[in-house]
């Protein structure tokens, strides 16, 4: 399975109604197993600082298939990522990047979410990858 644009926007439907049910308007960004970006959607009033964070987040889990906030942790200071956040052209390693699966495990691309605290950002792009 491969992220269409048909999924995408499913994907994008279920953050965008996560996102308005805490009442906190997000950028979402959902890219391909390539870290290709299939679907971009700024919500009304979404910070313009966070498009390209959003951005970055889909691309950060898909590039090392794991969770944004996962890579956070081993990158702290004395972790064996310390850093990386400066590779890849920047990488953001804090919650609100999370692997898209399909039925069977297999991971088929990212959703990025940014624009609130990181655990409102976390709980949206989760609402999105659970609409797989």
């Amino acid at each position: 399975m491969s992220i269409t644009l048909e999924l995408a926007e499913k994907i994008a439907v279920a953050a965008k109604a996560k996102a308005k049910d805490i009442g906190v308007p997000m950028n979402i960004a959902i890219v391909d197993e390539g870290a290709n970006l299939v679907s971009f959607q700024r919500m009304d009033n979404a910070w313009l600082g966070s498009i390209d964070i959003s951005i970055k987040k889909a691309k950060t889990a898909r590039f090392f298939d794991m969770d944004s906030g996962e890579i956070g942790k081993l990158s702290q200071p004395g972790g064996p990522l310390y850093q990386i956040e400066h590779s890849n052209l920047g990488l953001i390693t804090f919650p609100g990047g999370v692997l898209l699966k399909d039925s069977s495990g297999e991971i088929i691309g990212a959703i990025g979410v940014s624009g609130g605290a990181v655990e409102q950002d976390h709980e949206v792009a989760a609402a999105g990858a659970a609409a797989l």
